[in-house]
């Protein structure tokens, strides 16, 4: 008979970003295809999850205001998905701590889903079929299924098609948000022109200077529509440009968080703090890149 662990489980759900990202189609349902790389910064929300009798979900942090715990919330929902999944109540208590801002296309709602479903499999004592899973996280949206893997991607399809890409060397990472919440759909709304190549990472950078030119070569398509509906995402991309050390500036996703890609932590560190002083209302962190 499985038994249920009874330590709570934590789990970290780091950032994600999209190095590029190109629109290649649609599929026969209206769904957008895309290439992209995805990768996960070492900076994300956590979140504690522990044996109850009844389901709960709390949430703290500095960007806890206003958020919903019904299932309008991803984690709840990815929860009651997950029990009914496996044939049992949804009885655990999850307590979301939000360090990343919400709708600001770094994937924060979908790493949060999936940890949960990493946290839930070990509080219920749980194995289910990794296909089952996979379907579980695509139905939740697109990003939740590479959340839940937390690995350098390529992916493709409509975010269910899952390639380890090749290694990344040590790089850093100078995350920005403007305070500009975004809604995906408008952006897609918004988006105009023909679809792009897929362009899939082929090869393993020397270095984070080979890294940039190799994503020089590639784009965002959400970035332009984005900065017609949020402008000051153009003042983002143009501040981390001219920052030293920067090799690379880009919006990651649907915006409105902006990437600096960075060789040396000391730059990016550097680089945060001086977003940070002289644009008080932005939120700006240093991040490596994980492994």
């Amino acid at each position: 008979m499985t038994t249920t662990a009874a330590a709570p489980i934590r789990e970290f759900a780091p950032a994600k970003i999209n190095l590029f990202l190109h629109l290649t189609g649609r599929s026969a349902d209206g769904y957008h295809l895309l290439s992209s790389l995805m990768v996960f910064a070492d900076i994300g929300d956590e979140l504690t999850v522990t044996p109850a009798n009844r389901f709960s979900l709390t949430i703290d942090g500095p960007f806890a205001s206003g958020l919903p715990t019904d299932n309008t919330n991803l984690v709840t929902r990815a929860a009651e998905r997950l029990a009914t999944l496996l044939g049992i109540a949804p009885h655990a208590a999850l307590r979301l701590t939000k360090n990343l801002p919400v709708a600001s296309g770094i994937g924060g709602g979908s790493a949060d889903a999936a940890a949960a479903l990493r946290a839930l499999v070990k509080v219920w004592g749980r194995n289910p079929e990794a296909d089952a899973l996979a379907k579980l996280a695509l139905g939740l949206g697109a990003d939740v299924p590479v959340c839940l893997r937390s690995q350098a991607m390529n992916v493709s399809g409509i975010g269910e098609i899952l390639d380890l890409s090749p290694k990344l060397p040590p790089a850093w990472l100078v995350l920005v948000n403007p305070g500009v919440a975004v809604a995906t759909k408008d952006v897609f709304a918004a988006r105009k022109g023909s679809f792009s190549q897929p362009a899939p990472l082929d090869r393993a950078p020397r270095d984070a200077a080979e890294l940039a030119k190799m994503l020089a070569g590639r784009h965002n398509d959400l970035e332009a529509p984005a900065i017609a509906i949020a402008p000051m995402i153009d003042t983002v991309l143009d501040t981390l440009r001219t920052i030293s050390g920067c090799l690379l500036a880009r919006m990651s996703g649907s915006g409105a968080t902006c990437f600096g890609l960075f060789a040396e932590a000391s730059a990016a560190v550097t680089a945060a703090q001086k977003i940070r002083q002289t644009q008080s209302a932005w939120w700006s962190v240093a991040a490596p890149l994980r492994p």
